[in-house]
Formats: C-alpha cells, sequence, structure tokens
C-alpha cells in the first residue's frame, strides 16, 4: 500500500513538473513579459524601450479630411505599404467645438517604403461634386448597412480560407443600430457589408475598434471600446464607467463568441482609449498591443505651461476635458489574447515640447507596425511605427513615423556591475541558438546552458562560453568547442544569461 501512494506521488510530481517545463521549440522568444524568466539576479532586470522619433510623414490637409483624422491602419502588402484612416475636420472657437463641417471619411494611402506616402485619386466617392478624392469608406447608406466611415480598422486577411472577395477585411462602426460592422473587399478599395447588421453590439464602440486574423490560435479576434459602466444615452454616445477593452473570438468574423474584459498583470485601473492589438509578425504566438492612455490632468501652472494654452482653453469652455486631457501611448504583451502584461510607464511619451503635442489626441499609435529599411546603409531592417499629432488644432492633424530595433521593445538589461537572467526550465528544436542584443564594447553576453536542476551541462558551462559582444539582430552564440546545440535538443534545460552592459531582446534556436 505505502509502495503504491509512492509511485502515485512519484507520477504526480513528474507529471506536474512536466508541465511546467515550456517548449519553445524553435520559435522567436522576446522577454516582454515574464513567460521564460526564471530568476534575474545582480542588476540585471526588464527595461522598456521607447521609439526614435522621425518625419512627419502625412499631411492631413485635404478639404475631405482635417484635425481631427486618425485611427490610422497601417500594413504591408507585398511590395506595397497600405494605409487607411478617419477623415474629420474639428474647428474649435473659443467655447465650441464644430464636428460637422464635412462627414466622417475613412480614407487611403499607399508607400513603396513605408516612410514616403501617395494619397491616390481613387475616383469612387463623391466629395463636394467631386470624385477626385482617396475616400474608400464614407459614412452612410451601404445597402442596408449604415457604416460610421470615421472609425475603420482594416486589415489584410491572412486566413488560407478567406474567401476572394473577402481578402481584405474592416471592421467599422454603425452609425444605426448601434455596433461593430463586418465589410470586406476583394481590393482594398471597394467596400461591401459581409452582412446587413452590426456582429458585435456589447460595447461603446467610440474608439478605434478592430480585428484580425490570428493564425496561431486558427480564430478571428476582436478587439473594442467598452465601459464598465455601460453606457446610458446610447443615441449620443455617452458612456459611463471606466474606458475599458472587451475580446471576444470567431471561427467566421460573422459570429463572435467567449467574450471577455481584458485583464493586467500587476497594472492599475487606467483610462484606455484605443488597444492596436495584433500578433507580432516576427513572434505570432504573441500578441502586442499600444494602447492609448488618457489621464486629465485639470487646470495647473504646469498645464497652463503646456503648449497652445489659448487653443486649449477655447476647448476647455466647451468641456473642460477637452483642454485639460493628455494622452501617450502605453505597451502590453499577451500569450492567450486575454491578459496582458501592461508595462505601467509610458512607451510613446508626448515627448520635449511643441506646437500640436501635449494635448487630447497625441500620441494615438497607427494599428500595426512595419518592417522599413533603415536610414544607415548595411544596417539591418528596423520597426516603424506612426502616431498622430497636431489633433484639434487647424485645418489638419498630422502623423509621425518612429523606429525601434526588431524585436526591441523590452529588454534584459544589466550595467557594466553586472546581471544574470535563468529561464524556466525549457525544451527546444534546433541546432543553434541566436540572439537578438546590444552591448557596449567592454560589455557582452556570455551564456550557459544547463541541466533543469541547475548544473552546468558539460562543454556548455560558463567557463566554455565565447564573450558575445556587439549590436546585432542575429548572433550565433558559440562554446569553445563550436556553436552546435542539436544534441541537447528535446532535453529539459535552462539558459543562463551573464551580462554586463548589455541588452537582450530575443533569442531563437534554429
Amino acid at each position: 500500500m505505502k509502495f503504491s501512494i509512492l509511485v502515485l506521488f512519484l507520477a504526480a510530481g513528474a507529471s506536474l513538473f512536466a508541465a511546467d517545463v515550456i517548449d519553445i521549440g524553435s520559435r522567436r522568444e522576446l522577454f516582454v513579459d515574464d513567460f521564460l524568466i526564471g530568476q534575474l539576479s545582480g542588476q540585471a532586470e526588464q527595461r522598456l524601450h521607447h521609439p526614435e522619433i522621425k518625419e512627419i510623414v502625412m499631411l492631413h490637409d485635404k478639404p475631405w479630411e482635417g484635425s481631427g483624422s486618425g485611427y490610422h491602419s497601417v500594413f504591408r502588402d507585398g511590395d506595397l505599404y497600405r494605409m487607411y484612416y478617419k477623415s474629420w475636420q474639428l474647428t474649435v472657437t473659443p467655447g465650441k467645438v464644430n464636428t460637422g463641417e464635412h462627414p466622417l471619411f475613412c480614407c487611403y494611402a499607399e508607400s513603396n517604403d513605408g516612410i514616403h506616402w501617395r494619397k491616390p485619386e481613387l475616383g469612387l466617392h463623391e466629395f463636394k461634386g467631386s470624385k477626385a478624392n482617396n475616400i474608400v469608406i464614407p459614412s452612410g447608406k451601404m445597402g442596408k448597412a449604415n457604416p460610421d466611415g470615421g472609425h475603420p480598422a482594416v486589415f489584410k486577411d491572412d486566413n488560407p480560407a478567406a474567401a476572394p472577395d473577402a481578402k481584405y477585411k474592416a471592421i467599422v462602426r454603425s452609425n444605426s443600430p448601434k455596433g461593430l460592422l463586418a465589410l470586406k473587399s476583394a481590393d482594398g478599395l471597394r467596400w461591401s457589408p459581409m452582412v446587413e447588421t452590426p456582429v458585435i453590439t456589447d460595447g461603446a464602440f467610440d474608439s478605434q475598434n478592430l480585428a484580425f486574423w490570428d493564425a496561431n490560435s486558427g480564430v478571428y479576434r476582436a478587439y473594442w471600446r467598452y465601459f464598465t459602466g455601460g453606457t446610458t444615452d446610447e443615441k449620443n454616445w455617452k458612456p459611463t464607467g471606466d474606458r475599458a477593452i472587451r475580446t471576444a473570438t470567431s471561427k467566421d468574423f460573422i459570429h463572435w463568441e467567449n467574450q471577455h474584459d481584458l485583464s493586467y498583470v500587476d497594472s492599475p485601473s487606467e483610462q484606455l482609449y484605443t488597444n492596436q492589438v495584433k500578433p507580432y509578425h516576427r513572434a505570432p504566438h504573441v500578441l502586442l498591443g499600444f494602447p492609448t492612455r488618457y489621464v486629465e490632468r485639470g487646470w495647473s501652472p504646469s498645464l497652463k505651461a503646456l503648449p497652445e494654452l489659448e487653443h486649449r482653453e477655447w476647448r476647455a469652455k466647451a468641456s473642460q476635458r477637452y483642454g485639460t486631457a493628455i494622452t501617450e501611448g502605453l505597451f502590453m504583451a499577451s500569450r492567450d489574447g486575454v491578459k496582458f502584461k501592461r508595462w505601467n510607464e509610458a512607451f510613446l511619451p508626448p515627448g520635449i515640447e511643441r506646437p500640436g503635442t501635449w494635448n487630447y489626441g497625441h500620441q494615438y499609435i497607427a494599428w500595426q507596425m512595419v518592417e522599413t529599411k533603415s536610414a544607415l546603409e548595411g544596417a539591418p531592417n528596423e520597426l516603424s511605427l506612426y502616431a498622430g499629432e497636431n489633433y484639434w488644432t487647424g485645418k489638419s492633424s498630422e502623423l509621425r513615423r518612429y523606429t525601434l530595433r526588431l524585436d526591441g521593445f523590452v529588454s534584459i538589461n544589466a550595467p557594466m556591475k553586472g546581471g544574470e537572467l535563468i529561464t524556466k526550465p525549457i525544451t527546444f528544436k534546433g541546432g543553434r541558438l541566436s540572439m537578438n542584443f546590444a552591448s557596449s564594447v567592454a560589455g557582452g553576453i556570455r551564456v550557459e546552458i544547463q541541466e533543469a536542476d541547475g548544473k552546468a551541462i558539460p562543454g556548455f558551462a560558463l567557463a566554455d562560453a565565447e564573450p558575445q559582444f556587439g549590436d546585432t539582430i542575429d548572433r550565433t552564440v558559440a562554446w569553445k568547442n563550436g556553436s552546435d546545440v542539436s544534441a541537447l535538443a528535446g532535453r529539459t534545460v535552462r539558459l543562463r544569461f551573464v551580462l554586463k552592459d548589455a541588452d537582450l531582446y530575443s533569442i531563437k534556436f534554429e
């Protein structure tokens, strides 16, 4: 009897241990959460990085655009970069915000490099008697559907089962009845409803709401604006409660289920506008989001010292929050699409004070990032992100580009005094270990491969490790006997990284 109990105990322990081992296969793994982190010691820490400011790439100055333009969707489509966005004019005079100068539209732009953009004259929809514009989705009747062209989120559907006439899809707000409409297109320019009524109806929706194909999970995912207190005036879109984010999944883009409000690891309740969630293309099992944080600071000497005080005071007379609220971009990551590690520090703060910044609507990050060529000859591609400026003021808003190294959202960082990362137990597939890292000339990283119990594996101990220094997105780790780790593939191991004045962004066995 005692022997049987012992066997059952050992079997249960072995099963628990097996469940705790992470099979990373040959996936790229980022350090945007604690998924792989077993232990950080010394002065090693996770460090959030910030995009580098670049040029203005789009001025929304056409008569059918204006200072309320935004909610951009950007993606690579073969050799072409595509952009879709809300076009709208907000005219502010002392004590009044006029939003009715022209209807809201969804407009289209394209680029060959992600930097220089053009607005083609498509000839599809009329504005003031002319079709010489780039409007692709107007507000108003589309058959029996009634889309709001000013709240678009557009993507190319990578689902292999997608119909040819639905190669491109969009989620837009419905003017009436309330909800989100599903649109389809064969060419990304000519759109029609997939069904005539909203496919999602439980929410507030007064933001950029979106959906996409998640190939890793084999479902469509939707993320939309939700208020914890519901809505008190559906006709005028006047919600109550906290601005939050809700999600659901679908097999066909029409019928949605598994609704959940997003939850966060170690983050306080905050007012969040957009969500900008999408699988990261270099590690599609990881969902990254760039929500907008909304903060009403109230009048103070600091607020009055911010740019364009007179214009801020004009807006505040219409509604105080229009003048005292400020927005910025955040960063979050998830493995299951519901629970996110949201970094409490700003990912894209307003930056140095200048006209058109530090206001309500600033730093709304466009949905989806794209790879673009570096301006440095011979350097690898980088990530381009886009965010809005000059919202509310004048006759046009602007879109600015920012760049970040590939995988460069969060790193394991250690100063010259040093620090270490030891991973949780893992198994892998592949013959070499590659790192995306950066160090100083005097710094670097050494890697040890351990047994699951922490003992160094002969030939892969720290004493055998060749120091890795430089700044590269792909460096093969080597030991004195070479870089081949195929003999350890499928075996439960831990990785030990010893860093000095270095950042480790991602790893991959391949």
